[in-house]
């Protein structure tokens, strides 16, 4: 059974054509736009059969409530989610960025995630089927549409896929307060995952061996350590600001 949502954005709507065409019942363009983006976007729906329905700006501002929707909206089957993360990296045009979550089992943590996921350009949040809280009524609500924007992959073995990760030349990059290097001195424009441990626990064990590189975010005040979904919005924030001033 179908399970419709609305999307919006470019960067949303893009990757879901991208990733999962059939997934895609039709696409919402503001009349007023003609520009290069809005005329590569009808491209990419002709070349998937995507239906193009175009509409005022009035109609597409009640239809994302008043949302930034850039122009652009579509209405997607939510149950039709990516399951595969070869269906993400393979269909890109630009160096991956993910972010990896070690075992978090609150589903606001989770939800503020996808939102700062869903901010900074996250091709895809990954995610082991164990041990951790998945895509629930909670997670969506907090992740305010970040849930159906940002594909959300479980993997049954987090390390192995930390290493096929790296077989594609993604570096991989943990988060622990005891790091030697911090995030004012790290460096890296290319491809990227941030990995990002459970409250409280940190990375596992296996997950903190696996990765390339361990990063601390410098800590001024008094608390030890922040929540998960603060931490991936600082990594992920300067991940972006990086690649932009490359």
């Amino acid at each position: 059974m179908a399970d419709l949502r609305l999307i919006y954005g470019f960067h949303a709507v893009t990757a879901r054509i991208r990733q999962n065409p059939d997934g895609v019942m039709e696409i919402y363009l503001q009349a007023q736009r003609n520009d290069p983006r809005m005329r590569d976007l009808v491209k990419l729906a002709e070349a998937n059969g995507v239906r193009i329905i175009t509409v005022d700006a009035k109609r597409l501002d009640g239809m994302a409530g008043n949302a930034r929707h850039q122009g652009v909206a579509a209405r997607v089957d939510a149950s039709r989610r990516v399951r595969h993360l070869e269906d993400v990296l393979d269909t890109l045009e630009e160096p991956p960025l993910l972010l990896v979550l070690d075992g978090v089992q609150d589903p606001h943590n989770l939800g503020a995630c996808l939102r700062s996921a869903d901010a900074f350009g996250v091709h895809a949040v990954i995610a082991p089927k164990d041990r951790a809280v998945g895509i629930t009524a909670t997670v969506e609500k907090v992740a305010c549409g970040a849930a159906e924007t940002v594909p959300y992959i479980t993997v049954t073995n987090l390390a192995r896929t930390l290493r096929e990760l790296q077989e594609r030349d993604i570096w991989v990059v943990g988060t622990a307060g005891d790091a030697e290097q911090d995030l004012n001195g790290f460096k890296h424009t290319r491809a990227l995952a941030w990995v990002l441990g459970a409250e409280g626990e940190g990375l596992r064990r296996l997950t903190r061996e696996t990765c390339d590189e361990l990063v601390r975010i410098p800590m001024l005040g008094s608390v030890e350590s922040l929540n998960v979904s603060v931490s991936a919005g600082i990594c992920l924030f300067e991940a972006r600001r990086q690649r932009q001033q490359s």
